[in-house]
């Protein structure tokens, strides 16, 4: 889930964004921005840097599996073929 720390300094920069005649609505239009934002967010499928990390070596260690696989099948094969 997004940081909400991150989500309120994003709509509070997008809020000091706004023409100076608009700054009297800052303060609600900061609200209705995080609000707005972490709507959006919250439909999407993000994951944590960390969960992400972990996936990542996963996916590594899988990859290096089914490489040292196709080696020894190779291997074999090749036995197969000189014996047969």
């Amino acid at each position: 889930m997004i940081d909400s720390k991150l989500l309120d300094d994003l709509a509070k920069r997008v809020a000091g964004s706004v023409p100076v005649g608009l700054q009297l609505l800052q303060e609600d239009l900061q609200k209705n921005l995080r609000s707005a934002l972490e709507a959006g967010l919250s439909h999407m499928e993000l994951v944590t840097r960390e969960e992400f990390e972990i996936q990542r070596a996963v996916l590594l260690r899988t990859r290096e599996k089914l490489e040292a696989l196709e080696k020894q099948i190779a291997q074999l094969e090749e036995k197969i073929a000189q014996n047969g």
